[in-house]
């Protein structure tokens, strides 16, 4: 037999919706605004009404920006960056979860408590240490200082603390050296983890701007959320808010889209296939 009506999972599940809606309505918003002609309202809900779409306002962008230099650069930071940062984090928190050696607790404790200072507190050390070794003006300031961080190396160690000890020594008594195990072992087994983790830190490094203004000066090394934050805020006597959305929009819908995808690799059934009997 179906289910009876049940009024409480229905008003949640309207609330929910509208919450939905009132989160994406800024979005459509912007994108329906990046596609009107300069003229048209881009207030009030009137401003949804598209009369005479056009693509006018993205040709302008190209023509203001180096759209596509800026896009490269956005991805090497991101994909780079996600890379690295899934990797040495996943490594650290291996070590930290799986194996015994003198201060550990300690030395976890330590990272831990590094997770209450906020970066920018360190933006002057840290400007002057990748002056020192010739990275300013290099997509690589984007990557190194960041190749591991405490809360990643915090959330993948939890999540490790989880893998079966039995796993790891089956694979030690078939001989598996210590890398072995943390690839064919370990990282099929916490896959979730690392595709939750990848969300964050892929929106995180493509929405990225006070590091990028930071440490690259030369307009070439800009990314795309740099190189649209100086769209000039006027032409003539009117804000050319269609430009300026239609640069925000091709910076916020591709990380959403970005995010979409990435939730295809999370599978809350990843240990199903680990342990049998």
């Amino acid at each position: 037999m179906g289910k009876g009506f049940d009024p409480k999972k229905t008003v949640q599940h309207l609330f929910m919706i509208l919450v939905v809606v009132v989160c994406l309505f800024p979005v459509l918003w912007m994108c329906v605004i990046s596609i009107k002609t300069v003229g048209e309202k881009v207030s009030g809900f009137n401003a949804l009404v598209i009369r005479h779409p056009t693509l006018d306002n993205f040709r302008r962008l190209f023509q203001l920006i180096p759209v596509w230099n800026s896009l490269f650069n956005s991805l090497f930071a991101t994909v780079t960056g996600t890379l690295t940062t899934l990797f040495f984090c996943a490594l650290a928190g291996f070590a930290f979860a799986k194996y015994r050696f003198p201060g550990r607790n300690g030395l976890f404790y330590f990272v831990v408590a590094t997770m209450m200072i906020s970066a920018e507190a360190g933006a002057i050390p840290l400007f002057i240490i990748m002056q020192k070794i010739r990275l300013i003006n290099s997509l690589w300031s984007l990557v190194v200082p960041r190749i591991a961080t405490a809360v990643g190396i915090f959330y993948l160690r939890q999540y490790m603390l989880e893998v079966p000890d039995e796993l790891i020594d089956a694979a030690k008594i078939d001989g598996c050296k210590d890398f072995g195990i943390f690839a064919r072992i370990v990282v099929p087994v916490i896959q979730p983890a690392l595709a939750a983790w990848a969300s964050l830190t892929v929106i995180a490094r493509w929405n990225d701007f006070f590091w990028p203004l930071l440490f690259l000066n030369k307009n070439s090394k800009h990314t795309l959320m740099v190189s649209v934050s100086m769209l000039p805020v006027s032409e003539g006597l009117a804000t050319p808010w269609q430009v300026i959305l239609s640069g925000t929009t091709l910076v916020i819908v591709p990380s959403i889209m970005m995010y979409l995808c990435m939730q295809l690799l999370q599978r809350s059934d990843s240990f199903a296939g680990a342990v049998k009997g």
